[in-house]
């Protein structure tokens, strides 16, 4: 092990969040039970935010950045894990509140760790990482929700982005008819049809005042815009249906009305990823272990080294990434 190692760091500069490369020893992660060797981790939205430096992601200064990490247990206290041991981590307050997977090494909580699917490698977990883990739980909530295929067509907003080009790959697995709403339509139609999607519609056709319900056409959503995308989804929800928001890429609001939820008995449910209970969690990692088409999987992700965080990071955040971007921390 060497003495120094890389790490991307958000530190204060002149008050304001700035993330850059950084070498760092051991004493600087903190004091937890398990030193894991990252290898890799993921880009998501929120991490373009950190590294960007837009927002405030990083709550307290300074952190290490990235929600994300896969990597080997090179010692642990804990006796639930061993060296050698092959583990992920998603959300907890990684690049929030608690130091985060952009390093070549981190010290974790025992509690905050999955063992790593015998089906997956670390890179493929990472492939699959928040976004992936997250859209898992989206359709397990349209499966607990009791809707089938037969129940009509399932939306899926934001369908490019990571959240949603894996949803349409699990939805589509699972026999749903998949729509997908993308503000790219000319760019990424091609690839939306490979994973999966029957009919892609323009961004725009959702982006705009909706009336307080509309012609009933989905029988459930996986939402990642919000705002008005949001309330035009939930406006076209057929009755009983589910809506599954766990993004705000389009932003925070919700102009709707009551009317969807007390007339059609639409619901709304949130989905977090970050605080998820280990059971669920569990169940959800499972479950991708078992459907997830590996070469599909293959299509919908690239991998990039560390080095290139803040140019992604750039790209991310100005809708510019087509999929999942991996981060090979040791490059």
């Amino acid at each position: 092990m060497t003495d120094t190692f890389n790490a991307i760091v958000a530190e204060d500069v002149d008050g304001k969040p700035r993330a850059a490369l950084k070498a760092i020893t051991l004493a600087d992660l903190p004091d937890e039970e398990v030193l894991v060797a990252v290898a890799y981790s993921t880009l998501n939205y929120k991490d373009g935010l950190a590294v960007a430096g837009k927002g405030r992601i990083c709550r307290k200064l300074p952190l290490i950045c990235g929600i994300d990490l896969a990597g080997t247990v090179v010692e642990s206290s804990n006796e639930n894990f061993k060296a050698g041991d092959k583990v992920l981590v998603n959300g907890f307050g990684l690049s929030e509140t608690e130091n985060g997977g952009y390093s070549q090494f981190q010290r974790l909580k025992a509690e905050w760790l999955v063992k790593v699917p015998s089906a997956f490698t670390l890179e493929q977990t990472m492939a699959i990482g928040t976004a992936g883990y997250t859209s898992m739980l989206c359709v397990q909530a349209i499966q607990d929700h009791g809707i089938t295929p037969q129940h009509g067509p399932i939306l899926v907003t934001g369908a490019a982005g990571g959240v949603g080009s894996v949803a349409i790959s699990l939805l589509s697995g699972l026999g749903y008819s998949v729509t997908a709403s993308t503000g790219r339509v000319d760019e990424t139609s091609e690839f939306l049809t490979s994973l999966g999607a029957d009919t892609i519609i323009s961004r725009e056709d959702l982006a705009r005042d909706s009336k307080p319900m509309e012609k009933e056409t989905w029988a459930a959503v996986v939402d990642t815009v919000g705002d008005k995308v949001l309330a035009t989804a939930l406006a076209q929800t057929k009755y009983e249906g589910l809506v599954a928001a766990c993004g705000l890429a389009g932003g925070m609001g919700l102009p709707t009305s009551v009317a969807p939820f007390i007339l059609r008995g639409v619901t709304l449910r949130g989905i977090d990823s970050v605080m998820a209970s280990q059971p669920r969690r569990q169940r959800a990692w499972d479950a991708l272990a078992e459907l997830t088409d590996q070469q599909a999987l293959a299509t919908i992700y690239r991998t990039e080294p560390m080095s290139r965080l803040p140019q992604l990071a750039e790209q991310i955040i100005a809708g510019h990434i087509k999929g999942r971007v991996v981060i090979d921390v040791n490059a």
